[in-house]
């Protein structure tokens, strides 16, 4: 039994490569159809739109989706927007959602630049600071003189020559044999030729950028081909207690507690919390394990591994997704096989080995909260691992630390490597994602400061000085019409000559009378009326001039108040459009907070929205900014109003039928659940002529809704999400065609063994 695990580990080895590298997952296709890829079309006139979008073998959503351009004077007018869509009949490449975001909206490309500063400093640096340990316990292992290490060793690199560095072009086994850029540091670094740096790996790029398959598959690898001692871990571990090293530290038991918790404890904590009760889980198992190993039948596997090498191109498609089906159920059905002899390898090698008062096989199976009152019974695992095991101990479980110490050097000799292909580090990755300035995060308060700003700053065509303008032109109007009433009321009031005239000749004939009193008082009204005449022919001048000057005033404010509101409207519909971020994501599903509490970045780059594009040319006004992103709002709103589509990792695909645009009504559609093209942080179907955005105050609202496959969940990012994928479990088991060499090899071993 030790022999068969021996080499079923080995076998292992390879396995673990075709797992986690980014081979595509291999799913049927199913007669349902999702989106697959959407797309934005603009042109003046809507047929032009149409026609273009179909051309491109795209399907309509008939609908104009930029209703809303149309302005006044000063308008830039208004383009037809048309989205269209791709259909896939597999769940892995379809979308699972769609959302805007707007040009004042709540993202930040600065926020998510200090997110990814605070990952490389906080996270990555800190990993490769320990991990250069175990790349220089495997470089000296591949040319150690132990036959043993340098055959795992070898091994190892074989396998990770399987893995490729974009940026070299070199095949990750031998750069790794090479001196990082890392460890060199940046002056010596740039002091190399380009063949020089062409034989140097960029350790920080790659496990910064890398899929996250390919983070655990190097991780793992390298920790394998740590440890550059002529015994194993378990055999150090048998003959080490924490009597032992306390004893070592030559200290008295209360000082040397002390030593022992700096040292150890942060290891034995990791072991506990995230290995223990698993690995315990799995020896508890083994009387299944015994038994699901003796049931199985391998033929199940050799008949379905014959039809699948076997298929041609003249059978049906669903014939060829019927044996596709069967096999991989078959293959993953054997490398659970394969899990069930390892864990009876396991259990008896621990039954075998003596500790302390028992075997190790009764430590292994204490609980964890009995451990938990006692950390320090984890300290000699700890203290039995090397400095290269101990930094990988959070890519490779307890089963695989004793199947690595239980493979001897004909095991590693039978592992199959040979036909597995090469793939890059980077495959699944869309680079971009790490570049400055093209992504931004969106967050609860991000968006709620964009949007009390945009209450603040709520649009409107013309400004608070273009309103004051006119209200004082519209004042100093009225003030001229009063002014000019007035005068010709006055002038209007006033006596004429020929009443004084008349006034004047009767003081005469009683001057001549010689009635003195009633010359007295004939003079005394003369004067009176004379002075009266004199006072209304006064105010009536002055409003005369008064409203002159008010005239040149409305005028010349009337002439101030029209230049402002050209202004105004120059403003507000000649719009600057803003760069758009390439892709939008989500802090929270980026971000996580370790046992310290303190928030951290995890690789998930099935989470990053991506821009949908657009036709938009080169030639067009609006490229240099918004190049060929979308702009649901044509290029002539307020803001740009943009689109992204993501295709993420567990969440249910949309379905391409459900698709629907409802004009002028909020009234969410029979049947639908009030899913569909939604702003960020919200989970329901926006309103896409929202006034915030378009020029049209009275526009109809524009919702798209649709409904998602609640049967089916994506596993579009499951090449290059970040977690460790289990070999065995529930969760399945993620292969590609590339294992196929393995089972063939498997397979022949078994026959010759049998014969």
């Amino acid at each position: 039994m030790k022999r068969l695990s021996i080499i079923l580990t080995a076998v292992l080895l390879a396995m673990l490569f075709a797992v986690m590298s980014s081979v595509q997952v291999v799913g049927a296709a199913s007669n349902t159809e999702y989106i697959s890829e959407v797309k934005v079309f603009m042109a003046k006139e809507e047929s032009d739109a149409k026609s273009a979008l179909q051309s491109e073998g795209y399907t309509l959503l008939d609908c104009n989706l930029n209703q809303g351009a149309e302005g006044g004077v000063g308008s830039k007018g208004k383009k037809a927007t048309y989205l269209g869509y791709k259909t896939t009949t597999k769940s892995a490449e379809a979308i699972t959602d769609l959302a805007v975001m707007n040009m004042k909206g709540g993202y930040s490309t600065q926020d998510y630049e200090s997110l990814m500063d605070q990952y490389i400093n906080g996270e990555i640096k800190p990993f490769l600071d320990g991990f250069i340990s175990a790349i220089k316990e495997y470089r000296t292992n591949y040319s150690s003189k132990n036959s043993a290490n340098q055959t795992r060793a070898q091994v190892i690199h074989n396998l990770l020559n399987k893995l490729t560095d974009d940026d070299t072009g070199k095949n990750l086994g031998d750069l790794l044999l090479n001196e990082t850029k890392y460890e060199m540091g940046d002056d010596a670094y740039n002091a190399l030729s380009d063949e020089q740096k062409s034989n140097t790996a960029d350790l920080m790029t790659i496990f910064a950028q890398c899929n996250g398959q390919a983070t655990q598959m190097i991780a793992n690898l390298i920790t394998r081909g740590s440890d550059t001692n002529d015994d194993t871990w378990i055999e150090r571990f048998s003959e080490t207690t924490y009597d032992d090293l306390v004893e070592m530290t030559g200290e008295t038991p209360t000082d040397a507690k002390q030593t022992l918790s700096k040292k150890y404890d942060d290891d034995a904590n990791t072991i506990l919390d995230d290995l223990w009760d698993d690995f315990k889980e799995i020896l508890e198992g083994y009387d299944d394990a015994v038994e699901a190993a003796d049931s199985y039948d391998v033929s199940s596997l050799e008949d379905a591994l014959e039809a699948y090498n076997s298929m041609s191109d003249s059978i049906s498609e669903e014939e060829a997704e019927s044996i596709t089906e069967t096999y991989f159920n078959e293959l993953e059905k054997y490398f659970e096989y394969l899990g069930n002899l390892e864990t009876v390898a396991v259990y008896k090698m621990l039954e075998n080995t003596d500790y302390e008062d028992g075997t190790m096989l009764d430590f292994f199976l204490q609980s964890s909260e009995d451990i938990e009152d006692d950390i320090t019974v984890l300290y000699p695992i700890v203290a039995s691992l090397t400095d290269g095991q101990r930094s990988g101990i959070n890519f490779v479980s307890l089963k695989e630390l004793c199947c690595m110490a239980i493979t001897d050097e004909d095991g590693y000799n039978s592992t199959v490597v040979d036909d597995i292909p090469e793939s890059s580090v980077y495959d699944g990755v869309d680079r971009e994602i790490y570049d400055k300035g093209g992504v931004a995060v969106t967050s609860d308060a991000l968006r709620t400061d964009a949007l009390s700003k945009e209450s603040e700053n709520s649009s409107s065509k013309l400004s608070t000085t273009t309103i004051v303008l006119w209200c004082v032109t519209a004042a100093s109007a009225v003030a001229c019409i009063a002014s000019g009433v007035a005068s010709a009321f006055f002038k209007n009031s006033s006596a004429s000559d020929a009443m004084l005239d008349a006034v004047y000749n009767s003081i005469l004939k009683v001057q001549k009378a010689g009635e003195g009193q009633a010359f007295t008082n004939a003079m005394s009204n003369w004067r009176l009326a004379s002075g009266k005449q004199g006072g209304l022919i006064a105010n009536s001048n002055l409003c005369k001039y008064l409203s002159i000057g008010l005239s040149v005033v409305t005028i010349v404010m009337a002439a101030i108040s029209i230049w402002q509101t050209f202004e105004d409207l120059k403003a507000y519909y000649q719009v600057d459009l803003t760069p758009q971020p390439r892709f939008i994501v989500e802090e929270s599903d980026i971000t996580a907070y370790n046992k310290k509490g303190e928030k951290i970045v995890i690789k998930n780059q099935s989470a990053y929205y991506k821009i949908v594009e657009t036709n938009r040319s080169e030639s067009d006004s609006n490229y240099k900014n918004l190049g060929t992103g979308n702009d649901l709002n044509g290029d002539v709103g307020q803001q740009w109003l943009t689109l992204y589509s993501v295709k993420m990792e567990g969440k249910n695909p949309i379905l391409a039928s459900s698709l629907k645009a409802v004009v002028d009504s909020a009234s969410i559609p029979a049947g639908y659940d009030g899913v569909g093209i939604h702003m960020f942080g919200e989970d329901t179907a926006y309103n896409l002529n929202n006034t915030n955005y378009v020029w049209d105050q009275d526009a109809d609202s524009i919702y798209v809704y649709y409904k998602t496959d609640d049967s089916e969940a994506s596993t579009a990012g499951s090449s290059f999400t970040m977690g460790h994928i289990a070999l065995f479990g529930g969760i399945g088991l993620i292969v590609g065609a590339g294992l196929t060499a393995i089972i063939i090899t498997v397979v022949r071993k078994k026959k010759a063994k049998k014969a």
